[in-house]
């Protein structure tokens, strides 16, 4: 059983002087990050696949427990929509296996449009996906949140992929009035939030209210089932969110520290993290 936290990016320039020594240089990010947190989200994959170069980059820029949870490309969930990417498919898989111990679960996103109607496709891609990879798949459609949200849950299950839990909520308790939060809620769905499992470990996405004391309400619940999870010996993946990802370590911390957990900061560093409640 192990708790892999982190955040949406593994670099934010806010972050250089604050979480990071001041000068860090861009090509210091991930090794800095990586020293604070052992997982990160890479969105980076869905536009664009990296070289193996790069991959063995970030390979030796982290320690071996850390984990990279890599986005399906757009290429194969929006334009394809699942169908004829054997190929595209394939070339991810290779991108995972590069990485070796650090591939975390892959993240499929469907898109939003991407209904019960479609569910054949998901089943017949997911028959394909390489058994050994981990992988977890957050459903966008009313769809599967509603009357076919039990097949759905059933299909995961068969392949042993986890659903991706997206907890939006505290970003939609905030008041639109915000720019910074009105931005982030024209990009984010406002779905139900669903705590089901359907593989033998979990992929949580949180996205936090701006108000970072507000986040304890929604927190706490959290580290209680996150808590459970790890106590029956699956893994946990959580992924904190904020509409300024600037401040999105911090929620990081805040869900450590509810969880009784402690990380060693850099001396220089800890100033910087405050006050978690």
């Amino acid at each position: 059983m192990t708790l892999y936290i982190g955040c949406p990016v593994w670099g934010a320039k806010a972050w250089v002087g604050t979480l990071f020594p001041p000068g860090t240089r861009p090509a210091q990010f991930l090794a800095e990050y990586a020293r604070r947190f052992n997982a990160v989200e890479g969105n980076t994959t869905f536009y664009a696949l990296p070289s193996r170069e790069t991959l063995l980059r970030w390979r030796e820029q982290t320690p071996p427990s850390f984990r990279f949870c890599l986005k399906v490309p757009q290429e194969i969930s929006h334009r394809k929509r699942l169908r004829d990417c054997d190929a595209e498919t394939e070339a991810f898989v290779q991108c995972l296996e590069a990485l070796g111990e650090r591939a975390g679960p892959a993240f499929l996103q469907l898109p939003p449009t991407f209904n019960a109607a479609q569910l054949r496709d998901l089943d017949a891609w997911l028959a394909r996906w390489a058994s050994a990879m981990r992988l977890a798949v957050e459903p966008r459609h009313p769809d599967f949140f509603s009357r076919y949200e039990t097949e759905f849950d059933a299909l995961l299950r068969r392949y042993n992929v986890a659903r991706c839990v997206f907890d939006t909520a505290p970003l939609f308790s905030a008041p639109a009035s915000m720019p910074l939060v009105r931005g982030a809620q024209r990009k984010k769905p406002r779905v139900p939030t669903r705590r089901t499992r359907t593989a033998d470990f979990a992929f949580v996405r949180y996205v936090g209210h701006p108000d970072l004391a507000m986040n304890n309400r929604w927190l706490r619940p959290w580290a209680e089932h996150v808590s459970a999870w790890l106590a029956r010996g699956d893994d946990v993946f959580f992924f904190c969110h904020h509409p300024d990802d600037a401040e999105a370590p911090k929620l990081v911390e805040r869900t450590r520290a509810l969880l009784g957990l402690t990380h060693e900061i850099p001396q220089r560093q800890q100033q910087v993290l405050p006050g978690f409640d």
